[in-house]
């Protein structure tokens, strides 16, 4: 990620806004205005407060300053306003954010901004499993994800990929539970011309596409049974054979699974090979519910709007509404809170999300005509005015 640079003059929670980029593992670098007149750092971000702004003369001498330093992207935060918004300038390098109190969704906002990851987090048990996910992607091992669906076990595999010795390889998902049989054998491990009707092609299939690389074997335990023991073969021998093909050929590839099921009883059940299962549960990592995580739960909701708006767009999240995501079970998990999310997006007044705007299935219907006579009252209101 770039470098981050935040200004301390006239910012008073410059210091926590420092430290909450730690809880990131961003490192961001606190300098004071003469700090800034001998300081370089081509393709940084440069944070500061719109008090700063003014005081050196406003944005012309501000981005001044940041062409000497070398910054790329300007955040100036404005704290003092009641109303929140975003406004974009330069094609978005330079964004001034408004609000009234540096809370976590406002750092969450900024985060995002600035941010490249796709995902966020502030649980405990999370940072716990995102450092044994750091300490496995140094290594080569088979890695076998186990949690309950929507508890982001891709997410997990995407980053063992990134922050792995293989990150400028490819990486390769394919979900099991998503092919016909028929058709999943040709595309794990690829078929020759004329091998069966209908290819008209040679194939080299997805254990080939990610040689050197990371395959992604989603929900392995809907891998029907007969192609069980050709994928152990393939995982022992680190071998193909094409469908229709007379040699085998290397393949260097580091495997990912995952499962939202319990494999041991389906072992037991002789659903899913024994050998294959301890071929690929080398390093087993278990993903938990959302609701046993709240502190992910803001920062996955800042993500995920990030997602489905513009950044001058991204909501705000009140405090009500807050509270009444972090109280619910979520039973859904990570994406039942995308589904109440988007509907918000639609609800929402001025891109603030209030209680009013959150519509969660159990209540939906009640909900639903509660926020249509709201807003009607208002634009009523609003057209008497």
């Amino acid at each position: 990620m770039k470098e981050i640079l935040i200004v301390k003059d006239l910012f008073e929670k410059s210091e926590k806004l420092s430290e909450f980029f730690t809880t990131k593992n961003i490192n961001a670098k606190l300098l004071n205005s003469n700090d800034l007149k001998k300081f370089e750092s081509p393709k940084s971000t440069l944070i500061c407060s719109l008090q700063f702004e003014n005081k050196i003369g406003g944005q012309s001498n501000l981005l001044k300053i940041s062409r000497e330093i070398g910054c790329t992207n300007l955040i100036t935060l404005n704290s003092k306003d009641s109303e929140y918004n975003i406004e974009s300038e330069l094609g978005g390098a330079y964004l001034k954010i408004s609000f009234n109190e540096i809370n976590q969704v406002i750092k969450e906002i900024v985060f995002q901004i600035i941010s490249l990851e796709k995902y966020s987090f502030s649980d405990k048990k999370t940072h716990a499993l995102i450092n044994m996910a750091k300490k496995v992607a140094n290594t080569d091992v088979t890695v076998f994800i186990h949690g309950p669906t929507g508890t982001g076990k891709e997410v997990i595999s995407n980053f063992i990929h990134q922050n792995s010795a293989r990150s400028e390889k490819p990486f390769v998902a394919i979900n099991c539970a998503a092919i016909p049989e028929n058709m999943l054998e040709a595309m794990l491990f690829g078929h020759e011309k004329g091998a069966f009707t209908g290819a008209s092609s040679a194939n080299k299939g997805i254990f080939r596409a990610a040689d050197t690389g990371t395959l992604l074997l989603d929900e392995i335990s809907e891998m029907p049974p007969s192609l069980q023991a050709k994928l152990l073969r393939v995982l022992q021998e680190k071998k193909v054979t094409p469908i229709g093909g007379q040699r085998d050929i290397d393949v260097d590839v580091r495997v990912i699974a995952t499962t939202n099921r319990n494999m041991i009883d389906e072992v037991k059940e002789k659903k899913f090979r024994e050998d294959l299962y301890y071929r690929l549960n080398v390093f087993p990592i278990e993903t938990c519910n959302l609701s046993e995580r709240p502190g992910d739960i803001i920062p996955i909701s800042i993500a995920l709007l990030k997602r489905h708006t513009d950044i001058t767009k991204l909501p705000f999240i009140t405090k009500e509404a807050q509270d009444i995501l972090e109280k619910y079970k979520w039973p859904g998990n990570v994406r039942e809170l995308e589904n109440v999310l988007q509907r918000a997006i639609v609800l929402c007044e001025k891109n603030i999300i209030d209680e009013k705007d959150i519509m969660i299935d159990v209540s939906m219907p009640d909900e639903f005509y509660k926020n249509i006579n709201t807003n009607n009252q208002i634009a009523n209101t609003a057209m008497q005015a």
